[in-house]
């Protein structure tokens, strides 16, 4: 299966230009992607990355990428980002490396994003195989909990009696639907829940999807 990631992050650090200004996506797959823009700037390519999270940042500061933040740059010309799920209209499922806030705001602000995936990943229904990350506040958690589990999922505090914080300070529930099939009326009623900071639901954001696949990556693009 790693094979196939290295596959879909190649393909898609082919369209990374020299003078770009770059969005760093977070997790395994992206991972591979970072490692061959750093190959790019030891070429000499002039590249300027916004990272979506501490794990991200400290990756391409070791691999001497210059680094700059969504303050500071305006606006980014491509994104190379992973998924934990993919549906036929391009709509995602991420989060579950922890960084689904940083990513949203990076993806909204990018010009193109590019998900890079295996092929494990392309779903019919989102929320099937996987549970929806939702990054809540501290405060009155437990309550936050409650209401989301009023949409019909059970909610799991990752990390459980030692919670996962996020780079923002927030926790995480990861709340199982036995599927997802309106995920626009979803991402609504679980953003209009007080306490609710962000949900893993990518609607409208990706551009592009390449799925690495046994005969080779696939490139689809959004109609």
């Amino acid at each position: 299966m790693n094979d196939l990631k290295l596959q879909a992050a190649r393909k898609a650090v082919e369209f990374v230009e020299d003078g770009m200004v770059l969005g760093l996506g977070t997790g395994s797959t992206t991972r591979l992607a970072v490692d061959e823009i750093g190959k790019l700037v030891k070429d000499g390519f002039r590249l300027v990355g916004v990272p979506t999270s501490i794990e991200t940042e400290r990756q391409a500061r070791s691999l001497n990428i210059p680094l700059s933040t969504l303050e500071e740059v305006g606006e980014i010309d491509l994104t190379i980002d992973g998924a934990d799920e993919v549906d036929p209209q391009f709509r995602l499922i991420k989060g579950l490396g922890g960084a689904l806030l940083r990513e949203k705001m990076v993806a909204y602000y990018s010009k193109r994003e590019i998900i890079i995936v295996d092929s494990s990943k392309m779903v019919g229904v989102l929320g099937v195989k996987t549970p929806l990350p939702v990054e809540v506040v501290q405060f009155g958690h437990r309550r936050t909990k409650a209401a989301l589990e009023k949409l019909g999922c059970i909610a799991s505090l990752r990390g459980g009696d030692q919670p996962f914080v996020t780079d923002n300070g927030n926790l995480i529930y990861d709340c199982k639907f036995d599927a997802i099939a309106d995920p626009e009326r979803m991402d609504s009623d679980i953003g209009a829940i007080p306490g609710v900071v962000e949900n893993g639901l990518f609607i409208g954001l990706a551009t592009s999807v390449i799925v690495g696949t046994e005969g080779g990556a696939v490139i689809r693009e959004r109609i």
